[in-house]
């Protein structure tokens, strides 16, 4: 395949996370190099990534500080509109000093390189548009009131991605219905990508005792913690699990950053449960894995909404990895990607999800059926490798295509 690629040039752009911090976008970037494409990525400084351009597994990063907090509505616009502009400078430095491209292929959020996706195509370029999240969705639940003027104003800036891609990228299915109806893209032109685990990231270990801290069981939590995610609901489960139902046979292990950790972490001591968590910050891939192969569940507490429902969480699929029975709110994406490997609380209730929990610790066979579930799962359907064909699919349908959008 190389040999017939080699003239092929990628230009990523991401504003979210760097890389390679961000793993779907670095999957995404070294498949594409390992196809014979020449890959560029322009990314935030963010997250200990710091130079201002490195070459790693043969893609060229090109990163730009980033001075906004996002955590605020005015953050959420300064950050996109320094993001766009940085981006836009450093795409040409690209086209001009370095390796050139032939698309750009932009990540959401925020919506608003559908802008330089349409000036650069003004010179001949395509435009694939990857729908990493629903931003008018995440911003209700992010920021509350309904409906807003940005509200719409993101509806707008989503259907402006649509309009000018040639080809759009989703993530599961609920996001591919998203980009069919509300952004109007003819189906054969969307191609879902799932964000399966990279399994030559992860590697199973022999439990390590210590971070169950004396208890029987361990309770595992995996991610970035930002309001959205539910992990207020964790710690309130943690208390209905010890105070209401009598539990003293657990610890949770809550496993990540972000600007919401400390907030979570206090809030557990306010509720009088810190003594039942082990808050880890951010850890590396070996600690993250000896820590989860230590594990009893992993969970997922993120509540229903128009959000969640429609999201795929990847927490979900690497619990499956090391063979963890999933406990999660009842969610569409949350369904699909875990099936029998997971229980469904009542979606919202923080105490249906504590007796998920308590029913799970107690049935030791369930819990041994929903792993061997799991991991078959992974390793045969929702791993990143299965994933791949529809990538390459996306790019050689774009390539292809004599006539852009």
């Amino acid at each position: 395949m190389r040999s017939t690629v080699d003239a092929r040039r990628v230009l990523i752009v991401v504003q979210n996370l760097p890389v390679p911090f961000d793993r779907r976008v670095w999957l995404e970037a070294t498949s594409l190099a390992d196809a014979g494409y020449q890959v560029s990525v322009i990314c935030p400084k963010l997250k200990g990534y710091n130079a201002s351009y490195e070459r790693l597994e043969s893609v060229e990063i090109y990163r730009y500080r980033m001075p906004f907090d996002p955590s605020s509505r005015f953050g959420f616009v300064g950050e996109a509109a320094w993001g766009f502009l940085r981006t836009l400078g450093k795409s040409l430095r690209v086209a001009r000093q370095g390796r050139g491209f032939d698309v750009i292929h932009a990540c959401n959020p925020p919506e608003t390189y559908w802008l330089l996706g349409l000036l650069w195509k003004l010179r001949g370029k395509k435009f694939i548009f990857d729908h990493h999240d629903l931003s008018p969705e995440l911003y209700v639940v992010k920021f509350g009131g309904g409906r807003t003027l940005l509200y719409r104003l993101l509806l707008r800036l989503e259907r402006a991605s649509f309009a000018v891609a040639d080809v759009a990228i989703a993530t599961n299915e609920s996001h591919k219905s998203i980009a069919v109806g509300r952004g109007g893209m003819a189906a054969e032109r969307v191609f879902i990508v799932r964000s399966g685990p990279d399994l030559d990231r992860f590697e199973r270990y022999v439990a390590d005792q210590k971070w169950k801290r004396g208890k029987p069981f361990l309770i595992a939590y995996l991610g970035e913690i930002a309001s959205q995610d539910g992990v207020d609901g964790l710690v309130r489960a943690a208390r209905v699990l010890r105070d209401d139902l009598g539990r003293d046979d657990f610890h949770c292990v809550v496993i990540g950053g972000g600007v919401q950790q400390p907030i979570v972490k206090a809030y557990a001591e306010e509720l009088g449960v810190d003594d039942v968590f082990t808050f880890t910050g951010v850890v590396s891939d070996d600690e993250l894995c000896r820590i989860l192969s230590s594990a009893d569940i992993g969970i997922d507490p993120v509540p229903h909404n128009d959000w969640s429902d429609r999201s795929t969480m990847n927490k979900i699929m690497e619990y499956m990895y090391f063979g963890l029975p999933v406990v999660a709110h009842d969610l569409t994406e949350a369904r699909f990607s875990a099936q029998d490997a997971a229980v469904y609380a009542n979606s919202n209730s923080d105490a249906d999800l504590a007796r998920v929990i308590s029913d799970l610790l107690d049935d030791p066979d369930q819990r041994q059926t929903m792993s061997e579930f799991g991991i078959r799962r992974v390793e045969e359907e929702m791993a990143w490798e299965h994933s791949v064909p529809a990538l390459l699919d996306a790019y050689e349908k774009v390539f292809n295509d004599s006539v852009p959008r």
